[in-house]
């Protein structure tokens, strides 16, 4: 007995470890690109690692800024974002590819007849987002079909589907496992214009991306956090509905419209956009990564930290690993 109650007592003396507290900021407000993050935490598998999550809200200062001066030790980023950002010097490494293929596409009412290629594009109105990325793509697709890639441009941002429904502008940009899913249960007819279809290459859309001075000094927590969110998007892509309902519960009302979430994860699992057959959760692709690199280099939208474009294509050998992800 008195072995007994010594064990006890050193068992109860002996401190419990703590948690590490990691911080991820997301890029937007939570949707599925976020899923996995959601299911990580709602299963336990933050904890598991000896992880205490704080997920950040989005606000005006982005996911990339945060994560480049170490607010957040990771930040979920959009593809151009980071390859912009990154372009400058900031301080960021690509972990984990979120969403493996191109989401995006160019859209227009289901029901107009003056539009059946992307050359008719020409002389047209485009309701945009202010970013150069988009002149680059537009452009390359109506050229690559015969167009000269002349169009006309009113930056409305997230107000650019409204006006599009409502046939103030011609056509948009979006993202089809989102906007486009929630086109379809709006009824609003649309057809669309695939990038890879006209010279614009495939690219991981959206990624999970670290502070790289952090990460070179916490490589064991950084590895711990990864790989318990690649679990979290590996289950989504096998249980998209689960998956579906967590993101929902865990958001606690965030998310006003369900039907959109679950129909959204829907598209995202049946379109193979969160896992390739055959290979983990998260792979980085390195000529995916390469090309859609030297697409934006040429397009003059990489630039230094004067803002001046970049003469050299960037060697990105550094700005990505896999070395993180369980395989």
């Amino acid at each position: 007995m008195k072995h007994l109650l010594s064990a006890a007592f050193l068992c109860a003396a002996l401190p419990v470890a703590a948690q590490e507290t990691v911080s991820v900021a997301l890029d937007w407000t939570p949707n599925t690109n976020h899923v996995g993050l959601y299911v990580a935490q709602s299963k336990g598998w933050f904890d598991e690692a000896g992880l205490d999550v704080d997920v950040l809200p989005y606000t005006d200062t982005s996911s990339g800024v945060l994560v480049a001066t170490g607010v957040a030790e990771f930040g979920i980023l959009s593809a151009v974002g980071f390859h912009s950002q990154r372009a400058t010097g900031a301080d960021m490494t690509v972990v984990m590819a979120v969403v493996q293929h191109e989401t995006g596409r160019l859209v227009f009412n289901g029901e107009r007849d003056d539009i059946q290629r992307p050359a008719d594009l020409d002389s047209k109105i485009y309701a945009g987002f202010g970013s150069a990325w988009e002149e680059a793509l537009i452009s390359t697709i109506i050229r690559n079909d015969g167009g000269k890639g002349t169009f006309d441009t009113v930056t409305l941002g997230t107000s650019a589907y409204e006006a599009l429904a409502n046939g103030r502008v011609d056509f948009t940009l979006e993202v089809s496992t989102w906007e486009g899913v929630n086109s379809a249960l709006l009824d609003r007819p649309q057809r669309a214009f695939r990038y890879a279809d006209y010279g614009v290459p495939d690219q991981h859309t959206t990624f999970l991306g670290g502070n790289g001075t952090w990460l070179a000094a916490n490589p064991e927590t950084a590895r711990a956090f990864v790989q318990a969110a690649q679990r979290g998007y590996e289950y989504a892509a096998k249980n998209p509905a689960d998956a579906a309902e967590i993101l929902i519960a865990e958001t606690a009302g965030m998310l006003s419209r369900p039907e959109l979430v679950r129909a959204s994860m829907e598209a995202l699992v049946t379109g193979g956009y969160l896992q390739d057959p055959g290979e983990p959760a998260g792979l980085i692709d390195d000529e995916m990564f390469a090309n859609i690199t030297e697409f934006l280099f040429e397009a003059g939208i990489l630039r230094d930290e004067d803002g001046t474009p970049l003469t050299t294509m960037p060697d990105v050998s550094s700005w990505y690993t896999n070395d993180y992800l369980a395989r």
